[in-house]
């Protein structure tokens, strides 16, 4: 592991700790050159694809996701370790299916079910996106749907 202040290779582990929640360790580094420390998170490999409405395969990318769900929960008083642990059981979930591609659709649907118990502003937000709402009626049916 590189130390990102000095770029030294010879790093050394000070504690690891499983994260309960995600399928990750924590380590904690120590730079044998500077001294500096910092952590880092080691997560299973194993490759989760997502299949895209166009019928493209992308791999799953939880920092793509987790950038859809700032952007809906922007000004909103949801931190980021509640978004982290909802892509977390996302993967979790995906990971315990047999199936390896799961679409975006699906996808989408899993993070709307999640996000309608954390805050139902953005809900609405990041509905109006992935569902690509074409007019007010359509909005206007989400939200009815949410009382």
């Amino acid at each position: 592991m590189r130390c990102p202040k000095c770029g030294n290779d010879e790093t050394r582990v000070v504690d690891s700790r499983m994260q309960d929640a995600s399928n990750a360790i924590k380590r904690r580094r120590e730079c044998r050159a500077c001294g500096y420390r910092f952590t880092t998170f080691e997560r299973c490999e194993d490759p989760i694809e997502v299949r895209k409405s166009d019928g493209t395969i992308q791999p799953f990318d939880r920092n793509k996701l987790l950038v859809g769900l700032m952007r809906a929960t922007i000004k909103r008083d949801i931190d980021l370790s509640t978004l982290n642990a909802l892509i977390d059981d996302i993967e979790l979930e995906l990971r315990g299916s047999t199936l390896s591609t799961v679409s975006s659709h699906d996808l989408g649907d899993m993070v709307l079910k999640r996000l309608e118990k954390v805050d139902k502003v953005s809900y609405i937000r990041f509905a109006s996106v992935y569902r690509d709402f074409k007019d007010i009626d359509e909005f206007l049916l989400e939200l009815d749907k949410l009382r």
